[in-house]
């Protein structure tokens, strides 16, 4: 049975400001049924990480460097990821692929390291409109799945995240129907080439999720739970999505 999970991705938001809003949703949600999973800027990693404390509440990186150490200028190791206190680091995010042309290799090179350095890796898989409109959407995923994870993957240490680009901060998403059939097609794909571990992975459904839709998203085949962006940054509105998964 796979342990539904509510995961944050801050982007490049808050402050030691925004914390206050973690201690809320803390108080307001002690003993979630789902896991759940903030990633703020690095700036904020070890910050959040203390004030978390025992809580159930797992701290994670959006990117980490291929490399475990070196000349890399502005770029953060998966193991300094690590000891600041993050268990997770997301990697290939649209926004990454799109702003700074990483390639399914790039991503799936960072994913080893982040398993070597012992960070589970929520890998990130999207089609563009224009990809979605041609009715590529999933010859592009099944490419960006088969070149993005490694060997060695496993239900540990591995989440996938679907996101369509187009529907990343738009308001618009998808339709049940259309989640389904990637959410499905995924699953098929880890489990051919990964055997039960494909089927132990969780794959979240990212792209616009909000409280208003959460229910009937996370009631959707093969959706283990959600990658959310702006939602997270509040209390109130990750607490809500939590609260949907709690019941799903």
């Amino acid at each position: 049975m796979r342990r539904k999970l509510a995961a944050g991705n801050w982007k490049m938001n808050g402050t030691r400001a925004s914390l206050a809003e973690v201690e809320a949703l803390i108080a307001a949600h002690p003993e979630p049924a789902c896991d759940v999973l903030l990633c703020p800027p690095a700036t904020l990693i070890a910050w959040m990480a203390d004030r978390i404390g025992a809580a159930p509440v797992a701290v994670g990186g959006q990117d980490c460097h291929a490399r475990a150490s070196g000349a890399h200028t502005g770029d953060i190791a998966a193991g300094q990821l690590a000891d600041a206190g993050a268990s997770h680091v997301i990697l290939g995010h649209s926004e990454r692929r799109a702003d700074h042309g990483e390639t399914d290799a790039m991503v799936c090179a960072k994913t080893v390291a982040a398993h070597d350095a012992g960070l589970v890796a929520v890998v990130c898989l999207g089609e563009t409109e224009a990809e979605r409109d041609a009715g590529t959407t999933l010859a592009v995923i099944g490419a960006q799945l088969a070149g993005s994870l490694p060997e060695g993957c496993t239900g540990h240490n591995t989440v996938i995240a679907y996101e369509p680009v187009w529907a990343i901060g738009t308001g618009r998403t998808p339709t049940l129907g259309q989640i389904a059939e990637v959410h499905d097609f995924l699953r098929a794909e880890l489990v051919n080439r990964f055997g039960a571990e494909g089927g132990a992975m969780r794959l979240l459904y990212g792209g616009s999720v909000k409280p208003s839709n959460a229910t009937e998203i996370f009631a959707t085949s093969n959706v283990d739970g959600a990658l959310v962006g702006g939602a997270s940054l509040t209390a109130a509105d990750f607490g809500a999505i939590i609260a949907a998964l709690d019941a799903a």
